[in-house]
């Protein structure tokens, strides 16, 4: 079992930057992909970044890429979310997702994974 925890989100300005962070419990964080995902009000989660356990390999959704950075610090069980030039459009609660330990496989798709997090907030204002 993975239990996962986002912070960061909040309220700011087109043009402005937050990064959010997941923590997850356990001692075998550093063999599963974990993602971001996120849902806009009146829409569909969608898949907005992941990366691969040794954070050798990430993937971006096109909307947000060369804006958005994922990373991971494996000595610390945590994901990041760097998010820069950030536009109401990116306005939704923002899930951080993991796959089951020891699964090598980065998905890109909300059913792929296993364990999620409570999300977080996230408010671009015009």
């Amino acid at each position: 079992q993975v239990h996962l925890a986002e912070s960061g989100g909040g309220l700011v300005q087109a043009g402005g930057s937050l990064r959010l962070s997941c923590a997850a419990s356990g001692r075998t964080f550093s063999t599963y992909a974990m993602g971001w995902f996120r849902r806009a009000p009146g829409k569909d989660r969608e898949f907005v970044a992941a990366i691969s356990g040794s954070g050798g390999s990430t993937y971006y959704a096109d909307s947000v890429k060369g804006r958005f950075t994922i990373s991971r610090d494996n000595a610390k069980n945590t994901v990041y979310l760097q998010m820069n030039s950030l536009k109401p459009e990116d306005t939704a609660v923002y899930y951080c997702a993991a796959r089951p330990p020891g699964s090598w496989y980065v998905g890109r798709s909300s059913y792929e994974y296993d364990y999620w997090g409570q999300g977080t907030q996230v408010t671009v204002s015009s």
